[in-house]
């Protein structure tokens, strides 16, 4: 009878913390399934509910990490300056480290995790995590840097294209294979970017395809899910809601998936990044969901898909919406995050 007491007393406990605790709970949970180190789960991962921060950063002995919702035309330095900055302010330390856990287009949006203090040092895990992400694709036309950066520089026959072959050829590339990263990339080559590489030979009209696959290094990638979400065999439809993008407001593209990263954002958008308009040609694209490993390039992918399916391709849109245990819904704005660090 003891110990039967002393059990339903334990599982009274037990549940009385779970409730307690029933968010740290959930992020330990699905922790399990992507095998997270207890070093992230010490840390102090903000969500957007919380209390504002102490301004002693000796109270989080292991770090805070912030899941940022990258904005659009921003770059990841960008993020990190804005948030180091006002951190520093914040916590009144001027070597505090600050730094992120994966590079994100400037071109796409979504999850960017953020790491403070001592959560810096679990950067390299954190990259190391799966990611998801959903993409938007256009048929038809490809460019130098496979998004929207560049101009169009080729245009292909696309009107064999349907959803049906779309989805068709993806399982194809579910599974490991070699990928080619895409010289616009920030791979090195030699100890030099290859983007750098890749603008000293766009300016002399040199093949940039041809030039990645002997310069750069395959990698071994891995893509675990695939989705065709949404197609559009015109490119805009008659009843498309999504606004037509000016040349540097170019919103999210994807009509399946919005993100609040786009609201706002063009106050702080860096002014290097070049936006192209191709709205107006009708070309056919569609949205794919995209679950995959560390460095896996979706603007790779894209160009890829555009092949296997005997047209050319590019990326119009890219949200990162989660990674690892990260997803992008409980992810903060870059505003939200300066102001739990300015309280």
């Amino acid at each position: 009878q003891l110990v039967s007491f002393l059990l339903r007393l334990f599982l009274k406990s037990l549940t009385h913390g779970l409730e307690r605790h029933s968010k740290a709970a959930a992020t330990r949970a699905e922790s399990i399934r992507y095998l997270v180190s207890n070093s992230i789960l010490e840390a102090l991962i903000l969500t957007p509910d919380m209390a504002p921060l102490s301004r002693n950063i000796e109270d989080y002995p292991e770090g805070i990490i912030i899941p940022i919702d990258k904005p659009y035309r921003w770059t990841s330095a960008d993020v990190i300056r804005k948030v180091k900055f006002a951190a520093i302010r914040h916590f009144g330390k001027k070597n505090l480290k600050v730094g992120h856990a994966g590079t994100l287009d400037p071109l796409a949006t979504g999850v960017l995790l953020v790491c403070i203090g001592k959560a810096t040092k679990l950067a390299e895990e954190l990259q190391s995590h799966d990611k998801e992400y959903v993409a938007g694709i256009t048929f038809g036309a490809t460019t130098p840097s496979y998004d929207l950066e560049k101009e169009i520089d080729r245009f292909f026959p696309h009107e064999h294209i349907t959803a049906s072959s779309v989805a068709e050829a993806l399982p194809a590339f579910i599974g490991e294979q070699d990928q080619i990263a895409p010289l616009f990339s920030a791979k090195s080559v030699d100890g030099v970017r290859a983007y750098e590489l890749a603008r000293k030979l766009h300016r002399e009209g040199k093949t940039l395809d041809e030039a990645a696959a002997e310069l750069i290094r395959v990698s071994r990638i891995n893509i675990t899910e695939l989705e065709l979400m949404e197609y559009i065999g015109s490119g805009v439809a008659s009843e498309d809601p999504r606004p037509v993008p000016a040349a540097l407001t170019h919103p999210l593209r994807g009509g399946a998936m919005s993100s609040p990263a786009i609201a706002g954002s063009e106050s702080n958008a860096s002014s290097r990044i070049n936006v192209t308009d191709n709205s107006e040609l009708g070309l056919p694209r569609a949205v794919v969901r995209i679950a995959c490993s560390k460095g896996t390039y979706v603007r790779a992918f894209a160009r890829d898909l555009g092949d296997a399916l005997g047209s050319g391709a590019h990326l119009d849109s890219l949200q990162r919406s989660r990674s690892g245990i990260f997803r992008v819904e409980s992810a903060l704005t870059v505003d939200q995050a300066i102001e739990m660090l300015g309280k």
